[in-house]
């Protein structure tokens, strides 16, 4: 009896591989790829998604079917299907991706799919299905639909990004790269996580000062900790009455990254007025001199990492300490609809530190943040409230001079407007 099938399907997994290897997509589409063209198939498109904080997914579409993936970086794991029909080898593959991925161990089980001595072939006429066929023409490259992907236990952002990458360090403190999406431009992601991208880093860093400054009115001498990207020390330094700013950015590999490729961003970092330090941000707080500083922003990432510390009563509570009177404290605040208990908690820690009218929250929208709403939380160390500002003139006329594209005096007082279900969440 004949043996003759349509397709060779080989399930493959991949046991103790390079768990970096297994959370890096555009690594893995690459590898996928070139795995199928050196089998000889002809590639179609490619569509893969990077999972945060792990595992990436993946299907190459050849003209002979099609490769695919699921990894598992935390057991250093890959579940592959490699499904051919016609000549094409697809043990060739196997035997690629094996040394790509850096497998010690594998299983393989091979099976005939379709056998054709239990099919029936039908006849039926081609002309119309070839003339329809014929209007669509792959070009001359496949198509690349590469994912990058944020997401928690319930919900996900996903950007499509070109698979190329600019910058991939890992630095003491985290992994540095620098992707390019296609909708948003170049951006940064620490640990793979979106930081900021492109075209609307404007957004978080017109609002993570601006506001605060014009709320002080007179503010000389601000400290940022964190910030690395120089978007935040940017928009402070547009402000001429400025005297010194101080920045704080533990990762000397995230300035680096941001200076050779995100120049728009971190454009200030020659400023004179600028001292930058290359330290522990929570240390230096610590040892801060008493009423020292008329602003502190606070521009970390996720507490996870080497942010973990920018969370807590006694980081919080040294920064009290390093305002002068009438100073006001910034803070990267989470969003109230996907960071619910981080968000909460930082706002009741400023409560206690600052007191309870003292601690507001100003809402914005970053469409690269999970949610696209997103938070700055206060701490004023005096009885000046944002909501209470009198200076739109001024305010519109350093908007029109300096070309902002988010702040202005009227978004200045609504962003302290909280929703209800807000208001719930900071409620002691």
């Amino acid at each position: 009896m004949s043996n003759v099938a349509l397709g060779n399907h080989i399930l493959v997994e991949f046991m103790n591989c390079d768990p970096h290897i297994m959370n890096d997509v555009a690594t893995i589409e690459r590898d996928m790829v070139d795995a199928a063209r050196k089998a000889g198939a002809t590639v179609i498109n490619s569509t893969f998604h990077h999972f945060s904080p792990y595992g990436v997914s993946g299907v190459v579409v050849i003209q002979e079917s099609h490769l695919a993936i699921h990894t598992w970086p935390e057991y250093g794991y890959a579940a592959v299907d490699l499904f051919t029909c016609g000549e094409m080898d697809a043990w060739i593959s196997f035997d690629y991706l094996k040394e790509c991925f850096k497998s010690k161990s594998y299983s393989a089980l091979e099976m005939k799919r379709g056998s054709v001595n239990l099919l029936t072939r039908n006849d039926f006429d081609m002309t119309t299905m070839r003339e329809k066929a014929a209007e669509w023409r792959n070009p001359d490259f496949y198509t690349r639909n590469v994912w990058f992907t944020d997401k928690d236990e319930d919900q996900a952002l996903s950007l499509r990004f070109t698979g190329e990458v600019f910058f991939d360090v890992q630095s003491p403190f985290q992994r540095v790269r620098i992707l390019e999406s296609t909708k948003y431009g170049k951006m940064l992601a620490l640990d793979d996580m979106v930081m900021t991208t492109i075209n609307d880093e404007f957004h978080y860093h017109e609002m993570i000062s601006h506001p605060a400054m014009f709320t002080h009115g007179n503010a000389k001498n601000i400290l940022v900790i964190g910030g690395g990207d120089g978007g935040t020390v940017r928009e402070i330094l547009r402000h001429e009455g400025v005297e010194k700013v101080t920045m704080v950015e533990i990762d000397g590999e995230v300035i680096k990254a941001c200076k050779e490729h995100l120049p728009q961003i971190a454009a200030a970092f020659d400023n004179p007025k600028l001292d930058l330090k290359v330290d522990d941000g929570i240390a230096y707080i610590k040892n801060a001199a008493p009423q020292s500083f008329d602003i502190i922003i606070v521009d970390g990432s996720d507490p996870v990492g080497p942010a973990e510390g920018l969370f807590s009563v006694e980081f919080y509570t040294n920064c009290f300490n390093a305002l002068k009177e009438g100073g006001i404290l910034v803070a990267q605040g989470e969003s109230p609809k996907f960071n619910e208990k981080a968000f909460a908690e930082l706002n009741h820690t400023l409560q206690d530190i600052f007191g309870k009218e003292n601690a507001p929250v100003s809402l914005f929208y970053v469409p690269t943040y999970p949610t696209g709403m997103w938070s700055f939380q206060y701490g004023i160390k005096g009885g000046i409230a944002p909501k209470a500002i009198t200076n739109e003139t001024a305010i519109d006329a350093f908007v029109d001079a300096k070309g902002l594209r988010y702040y202005n005096a009227d978004i200045h007082k609504a962003s302290f407007a909280t929703p209800n279900f807000v208001k719930a969440l900071i409620k002691k």
